[in-house]
C-alpha cells in the first residue's frame, strides 16, 4: 500500500507565522489534491512545551538561529513555535484533515529536537510512525509538507533507513533555505529515495 505523509502543514510555518516558510501557503491546495490519491493519510504535527530546549528564549544570552550544543546534537536555535494547543500549532485552516487517519505528534519532549515524524534527533525515541505504517502494509511512503529540508527530509531519510520506499513530492513541500535544501535532495537520492512531482501523481 502507499501512504501520504502530510508533514507539520501548521500555522506557525506558513508567512506571517512564528516560523515562516517562504510561499509556505503555496502547498496547501497541492496537499488537498494529493489526498485522493491514496489510501492512507497520515499527519505529523510539531507539538512543543513552552520550556522547549530548542527555543531560543529558552536559553539567556542566546539568539535565534544561533547554533548551540544541546546534548551532544548540533542544536538551531528557533523562535517559539508550534506550542502544545496554542493557534500556530494547528494545522492551516484550508487543509483538508477527514482523510487523515492519524496524527503523529513529535518534539513534545522538552531536553531534545524532533524533525523527523519517526525519531527524535538522537534516535533515542521512536514515535510508533514506522510501525504503524508496517501494520497497514505500508511499502510505499510520499512526503509533502514544511520545511523541506528540515522535518520533510528527516522524515524521508528515516523511511528510507526502516526500509521504505520513500518519495519527496517536490511542488508539495517549500524550504527556509533553497541552497540547503538542494544539498538534502542530493543526499535523499543517494540514499536511494526518489523525487517527483505532483504533476507525475495526478497524470
Amino acid at each position: 500500500m502507499k501512504a501520504l505523509l502530510i508533514i507539520d502543514v501548521q500555522n506557525d510555518f506558513m508567512p506571517g507565522g512564528a516560523l515562516a516558510v517562504p510561499e509556505g501557503d503555496k502547498i496547501v491546495s497541492i496537499v488537498n489534491r494529493l489526498q485522493d490519491k491514496f489510501e492512507l493519510v497520515i499527519a505529523t504535527q510539531d507539538w512543543h512545551p513552552q520550556n522547549h530546549a530548542s527555543f531560543a528564549e529558552n536559553h539567556s544570552e542566546k539568539t535565534e538561529f544561533e547554533t548551540i550544543d544541546l546534548n551532544g546534537i548540533q542544536q538551531i536555535l528557533w523562535p517559539v513555535h508550534c506550542v502544545q494547543n496554542s493557534g500556530g500549532a494547528e494545522f492551516h485552516p484550508e487543509l483538508k484533515i477527514a482523510k487523515i487517519e492519524a496524527i503523529f505528534r513529535k518534539g513534545t519532549n522538552s531536553e531534545i529536537d524532533s524533525y523527523s515524524g519517526f525519531y527524535d534527533n538522537a534516535h533515542l525515541k521512536s514515535t510508533g510512525l514506522a510501525g504503524y505504517l508496517r501494520e497497514k502494509g505500508v511499502k510505499e511512503i510520499y512526503f509533502c509538507g514544511l520545511a523541506a529540508e528540515f522535518c520533510v527530509s528527516f522524515s524521508v531519510k528515516d523511511a528510507l533507513q526502516e526500509g521504505f520506499s520513500a518519495t519527496l513530492i517536490e511542488d508539495a513541500t517549500r524550504a527556509l533555505d533553497n541552497a540547503e535544501f538542494k544539498r538534502t535532495k542530493e543526499e535523499i537520492l543517494k540514499k536511494g529515495g526518489k523525487i517527483i512531482t505532483s504533476e507525475e501523481l495526478f497524470d
